[in-house]
């Protein structure tokens, strides 16, 4: 809603009136939508302070440290709710009765088998592929199978296919696993929760029955809920641009899945398991410290401070506590997890740390996490692509509902050469 204008004026011409919309939190937002057809654009790469559309499903204040999922605070919904609440809650909007709770449920429950043809197009790609690479691939030939509900126009259409997504995506994550290991596909148990599944078909094998730990599996359900969205982020806008063309949802969720692939977003756990790995051992923490400390130095401790959250990550509160519950559940003799715990240490109580806000993230705890329990490292996006599809779903779906959606066409500064004359080959010595 534009209740107040701002004034462009450029030399030489009329003042141009530009409205100011106001959302119900956060900063005003300047509307240059018609500046195009008075001949400019404005400049702003990675559109840092740009408004790419409108939504109504998260909401984040980086200063504040205040991540919301439609107005309920993200540490309320990782301690009071279970996974598959919060995805009820990103999709509709509103929290679940008991009984739309049970029915949600079960649909996601009893639709987590994928079709048997697709456990062959496993066999076409190297066993030691990037589980990512292979994701990319399986979920975009998702829409190869489930054909029937493509319309993106058919609202009903689009909750199957959320449906699909939600329910299929810890069944391939796990497919994933298998395969780079060289073990059979574990088939989904609908007994078991969400978390519990995805735990049982990573490890479970059919010469021997595999019990969930349910203080891993309550840790796994919490890395599913921190991680379901984050706003307007990279992989987000990657699945907003997709689908703005009119593409399928399997094939939004692919490029999503290629976006989050990057180290500068969803690799960043992963990142920061190599960086305990180069660190290696306790008696070598001071040296790294000093380094990271030092300006000149290209050395970058990962996993503290956030590009959104110039305070606290509110998502690493509820995620140090998981942490520390699964290692003191499985005392696990391990260097790196000793590292990681001294680096926290210091993190929490060294001046330098604690004057520039350098605590300790959500990829920090999730990736010791991930790692105590035995997740390899280049599983660690994987896991990250599963919890997040949800999120993507939701601006996907929200974008269909919205009356002012385009095709997104950025824009660009053209610093290239002007017209000039081509000469053909035999002119040109």
């Amino acid at each position: 809603m534009a209740d107040k204008q701002v004034t462009l004026t450029i030399e030489g011409q009329e003042p141009i009136e530009l409205p100011i919309m106001k959302g119900t939190d956060g900063p005003d937002v300047i509307d240059v939508r018609t500046l195009g057809s008075q001949g400019y654009f404005t400049f702003d790469p990675g559109f840092l302070a740009t408004a790419s559309c409108e939504s109504q499903i998260t909401y984040i204040d980086g200063d504040a440290g205040i991540l919301l999922h439609r107005g309920y605070p993200i540490d309320e919904l990782a301690n009071n709710a279970d996974y598959l609440e919060v995805c009820y809650i990103l999709l509709y909007g509103e929290a679940p009765t008991r009984q739309e709770y049970d029915q949600f449920k079960q649909i996601v429950t009893r639709h987590t088998m994928v079709h048997e043809q697709i456990a062959s197009f496993f066999h076409g790609f190297r066993r030691d592929a990037h589980p990512m690479a292979v994701m990319c691939g399986v979920v975009g030939a998702l829409a190869a199978f489930y054909h029937d509900s493509l319309d993106i126009n058919n609202d009903k259409h689009r909750e199957i296919a959320a449906f699909r997504l939600l329910s299929k995506m810890p069944t391939l994550a796990a497919m994933c696993y298998k395969y780079t290991i060289g073990q059979p596909f574990i088939y989904p148990r609908n007994d078991l929760t969400y978390a519990e599944n995805f735990l049982h078909m990573m490890f479970a094998n059919p010469c021997e029955e595999y019990e969930v730990n349910p203080v891993v599996a309550r840790a796994m359900d919490k890395i599913f809920t921190l991680h379901a969205d984050h706003e307007q982020n990279a992989s987000t806008s990657t699945v907003r641009l997709s689908g703005s063309s009119g593409a399928n949802p399997f094939a939004c969720i692919a490029a999503g899945i290629a976006s989050l692939w990057g180290p500068a977003h969803g690799g960043a756990n992963e990142a920061c398991l190599h960086m305990l790995e180069e660190i290696g051992s306790v008696d070598n923490i001071e040296e790294y410290v000093a380094r990271a400390k030092d300006k000149d130095d290209p050395f970058r401790l990962m996993g503290f401070g956030h590009r959104v959250y110039k305070n606290y990550d509110p998502r690493a509160t509820v995620m140090r506590e998981a942490c520390h519950d699964v290692l003191d559940e499985l005392n696990i003799n391990d260097p790196l997890l000793d590292v990681a715990m001294e680096l926290e240490r210091i993190a929490l109580s060294d001046e330098y740390f604690v004057e520039k806000k350098l605590y300790p993230n959500v990829d920090f705890y999730s990736g010791i996490i991930l790692k105590a329990i035995g997740i390899p490292v280049s599983m660690f996006t994987v896991i990250f692509a599963i919890s997040r599809t949800v999120g993507w779903i939701a601006h996907w779906s929200e974008m269909h509902n919205d009356p002012h959606n385009r095709i997104g066409r950025p824009r660009q500064l053209y610093t290239g050469e002007t017209k000039r004359e081509f000469k053909p080959l035999h002119e040109r010595e």
